[in-house]
């Protein structure tokens, strides 16, 4: 992997995002985001119901950002109200995973895709060797839609390395079957 300051990447803005490197005082707005039943649909198991899960899945965002990149807390530019998270981390795998989580009260505002485009641009910028891939479980139509309106390419269902479920891989280039 090619070596880049990613400084600039700390603090990014779209049209209609601010996104900035996720630190604990996002703690109360992403526990609401995290801990939202509406939002975990897809995997309940997943939701955080305590503040503690919450603040340790911040620690070890803020943590990846060594590998350069990570997760941000985006913000609307024209109040500050927190919508979501998300970004890029660097796998064990060898690839980029991108992930985004929004405030139900937010789903079809296009954020997400705006989201992840920045992701896949930084992802782009810091090591455009290494493919970006989004795992998406096969119910979430939503998640699939937004990785269609990327231009991920979709491989179909394959084994998620990490939950170990068979799921939805999209990716930005043709990538070998990961197991």
């Amino acid at each position: 992997m090619t070596e880049r300051s990613t400084d600039h990447l700390h603090h990014v803005l779209t049209e209609r995002l601010e996104l900035r490197a996720v630190r604990l005082d996002d703690l109360d707005p992403l526990h609401a985001i995290n801990s939202d039943p509406d939002g975990w649909r897809h995997l309940p198991e997943g939701r955080h119901a305590e503040p503690a899960v919450t603040r340790d899945w911040i620690e070890r965002a803020r943590a990846r950002w060594a590998d350069g990149l990570s997760y941000w807390v985006a913000r609307l530019r024209t109040d500050g109200t927190v919508v979501g998270v998300g970004g890029v981390q660097l796998t064990g795998r060898g690839y980029w995973n991108l992930f985004y989580r929004l405030a139900t009260a937010h789903w079809g505002n296009g954020y997400a895709t705006e989201l992840s485009r920045a992701a896949l641009a930084a992802a782009h910028e810091h090591s455009p060797e290494v493919p970006v891939v989004a795992w998406i479980h096969q119910h979430n139509a939503g998640s699939r839609a937004v990785a269609e309106r990327l231009g991920l390419i979709d491989h179909g269902v394959r084994l998620d390395p990490f939950h170990r479920d068979m799921l939805y891989q999209y990716a930005d280039r043709a990538i070998p079957i990961v197991d």
